[in-house]
């Protein structure tokens, strides 16, 4: 996706934010506000974590009023702690109220995600071995969501269905076979999509034996032991890289990255966060 398409895109996605909230008018501040009062104010962080959004919180209120001044303190993807001023902001009073909430919202989800992530990255100091997420994200919002993973220092799989071909249990049960539905996916590829990647999800060590001399790119290892976990990384050696799927938590991460796989899916760093704590406080200049 090109700069411009995303910039395009994640407008698209304030714009909707902003019309779900603000329908026809935001009546308690047009009863309460003139167009002339000027307010200033400070993004404040309520918890440790890792802060991302804060240049779609900026975007949020330039499209509500370009006359608001919006300086980012601390850059998307930083370390933060209770009290930090993440970002300072001045403007029409009116429009600062008008945009709070759907700035917020956005700040304080991707700052959940990219906090979340960050943990699970931790775990795996002094291994080769990186997280990824997956499509488990809120409809709407997925290339924001994966947008704070890579803030939080982890990585992007396939962004949808379009991007990467990835053989699960229902296509291998549909084509007959694993071997065939790759098969079929090689073909497709090469006659459409040359250059795409194939990955295939097994939950045998059968399975992966059967595809050893197939040419795919990745083999999913999905709710494997610990010990069969490791016996099919010994068994794929350099012949493709490995991603480990399924039972995957902060207890388990690290234990499963030093099997040897190369890549851990994590959905649980979209589709279970909880949001990082972060205030508005205004002041009327």
């Amino acid at each position: 996706m090109s700069k411009s398409s995303k910039n395009t895109l994640i407008d698209n996605i304030i714009a909707r934010a902003l019309n779900e909230d603000k329908g026809k008018e935001d009546i308690t501040t047009a009863a309460i506000f003139s167009k002339s009062e000027e307010a200033t104010g400070e993004f404040i962080i309520k918890a440790s974590g890792v802060v991302a959004g804060l240049d779609v919180a900026a975007r949020v209120f330039a499209l509500t009023d370009d006359n608001i001044k919006f300086d980012i303190v601390i850059p998307d993807g930083s370390p933060v702690k209770y009290g930090d001023i993440a970002a300072r902001l001045s403007g029409p009073a009116a429009s600062l109220l008008t945009a709070e909430r759907t700035a917020l919202n956005f700040a304080q989800r991707m700052s959940g995600i990219a906090s979340a992530t960050y943990e699970y990255v931790k775990k795996l100091q002094g291994t080769k071995t990186k997280i990824l997420d997956t499509r488990k994200t809120v409809p709407g919002l997925r290339l924001l969501d994966k947008m704070a993973v890579k803030l939080g220092g982890g990585e992007n799989h396939r962004i949808g269905l379009y991007d990467m071909f990835l053989i699960k249990d229902n296509h291998i049960q549909v084509a007959g076979s694993i071997t065939e539905a790759i098969t079929r996916c090689i073909r497709y590829r090469d006659a459409k999509y040359p250059g795409f990647k194939i990955e295939v999800e097994t939950s045998t060590l059968d399975e992966v034996r059967e595809i050893m001399n197939v040419p795919i790119d990745v083999i999913m290892l999905d709710n494997y032991t610990l010990e069969n976990m490791r016996l099919a990384v010994e068994m794929i050696g350099n012949k493709c890289k490995t991603e480990a799927s399924g039972g995957v938590n902060l207890d388990t991460v690290r234990d499963i990255a030093l099997t040897g796989v190369d890549f851990i899916s994590v959905g649980a760093v979209t589709h279970s966060i909880k949001a990082l704590d972060i205030s508005l406080e205004l002041q009327m200049i």
